[in-house]
């Protein structure tokens, strides 16, 4: 490996490795605005089954996560990436040409599958070639440009589409996968030495399974991931239909859309600094009491009534998405944490569950948002409340006792 500790990043790289994971986003939320306009041209009009389109591209970067982190340190990141990328442009032409909802879900499952590889190679090479302070200084810059990419997606997808159509959008994403495709083949080299490359095996998979069941919170961290992501993702599949549809803010949603995922950038910021002074399981289960009671307190007082007004609506939704920053990232280190020696495989297992478990419960919860926005807030809650539970039942360490922040 080409690690090096005292060698100034460079911004090409940082640029690059930052584009490499923005596909994600720009694939997931830039059809945002389309929603209502894919469903007439395949034929779906339920606006329950079209959030599909969204859901599904998740199952996709789940299943590819888990293979193509072990298949990269085996075979190099680079072929891995330019794999991944053919399968998106392939996957990219199926939603193209998809004449019903079942064809472009497969489609959108295999843009996920596809996508994966760029996503979780980068932070390979990352590793690779960087490490201590300098690879923690990349990491974030990499993120802080991650966290922008939804905030405009939305108004980007909206834009192409005045001019295009829906389908301006996917050409859209073929161009820029494509342009990035080829900036990664000419400037970035394989980071992989052929010393470390490791033959792939399946063993690898049940080894790593079997390690991570030894640690009980790893495993509830894990599994609140999946509950926490998957109540975020009926919000993310539903959100053009509650604001487009239920509220009538076609024009607006884009707006709407990037104020609320900045909530999301705010806080995950605030966590880089906070979470020194509080420490991350303190401040996880400070955000998870908060996010239930904020969705439990909605749920209670809307109970059998008609949603409220726009701003009650986005006061609620702010305030949710402001704990969302402080509750991903630390569940991800705190299962982490115990697993240190077996970290790549143990990233690929963890990710895929928490992904995988997401999905049925964005697809169960989704189902009940047709004429009201309740059933959002009820399905947080819940998912809310069963973490908070599994967060102190399987807890290694007590709150708030002999923590650095609280002896100063």
């Amino acid at each position: 490996m080409m690690q090096q500790e005292h060698t100034k990043p460079n911004f090409e790289f940082v640029a690059l490795m930052a584009s490499l994971m923005s596909i994600v986003a720009l694939t997931i939320d830039a059809i945002l605005p389309a929603m209502a306009d894919i469903g007439i041209a395949i034929n779906s009009l339920d606006p329950t089954q079209n959030q599909l389109l969204v859901t599904m591209i998740f199952l996709g970067l789940g299943v590819g996560q888990l293979f193509f982190g072990p298949l990269s340190d085996s075979l190099g990141r680079k072929p891995i990436v330019y794999f991944g990328f053919i399968i998106f442009f392939i996957a990219s032409i199926i939603c193209l040409v998809a004449p019903n909802l079942e064809i472009m879900l497969v489609g959108r499952i295999l843009q996920g599958v596809g996508l994966s590889a760029p996503r979780t190679i980068s932070i390979s090479i990352i590793r690779d070639t960087y490490r201590g302070d300098y690879m923690a200084k990349i990491m974030s810059f990499v993120t802080a440009f991650f966290i922008l990419v939804p905030v405009v997606a939305p108004a980007i997808g909206k834009a192409v589409m005045g001019y295009t159509g829906w389908q301006g959008i996917f050409y859209m994403q073929l161009f820029f996968a494509l342009i990035v495709g080829i900036w990664f083949f000419k400037r970035q080299q394989e980071t992989l030495s052929p010393a470390y490359k490791v033959p792939f095996s399946f063993k690898v998979f049940i080894k790593g399974t079997k390690e991570i069941f030894k640690y009980k919170e790893t495993v509830s961290c894990t599994i609140i991931s999946g509950l926490i992501t998957g109540s975020f993702l009926v919000y993310l599949s539903s959100a053009q239909h509650v604001f487009e549809d239920l509220y009538g803010l076609t024009d607006t949603f884009p707006y709407v859309f990037a104020g609320l995922a900045l909530s999301v950038g705010l806080s995950t910021l605030m966590n880089g600094t906070l979470v020194l002074r509080f420490g991350m399981r303190n401040l996880s289960f400070m955000a998870l009491v908060a996010f239930t009671t904020i969705a439990l307190t909605y749920s209670i007082l809307f109970v059998n009534s008609h949603d409220p007004n726009i701003t009650i609506l986005l006061v609620f939704l702010s305030l949710l998405f402001l704990c969302l920053g402080f509750i991903w990232g630390n569940m991800r280190s705190i299962a982490m944490e115990p697993i240190g020696h077996i970290a790549g495989i143990g990233a690929a297992i963890t990710g895929f569950v928490s992904t995988i478990l997401s999905i049925p419960i964005s697809i169960f919860v989704g189902s009940f948002i047709k004429d009201s926005v309740w059933a959002l807030f009820a399905g947080l809650g819940i998912c809310g409340l069963l973490s908070v539970v599994l967060f102190m039942t399987f807890k290694t360490r007590p709150l708030f006792a002999n923590n650095h922040a609280f002896s100063k």
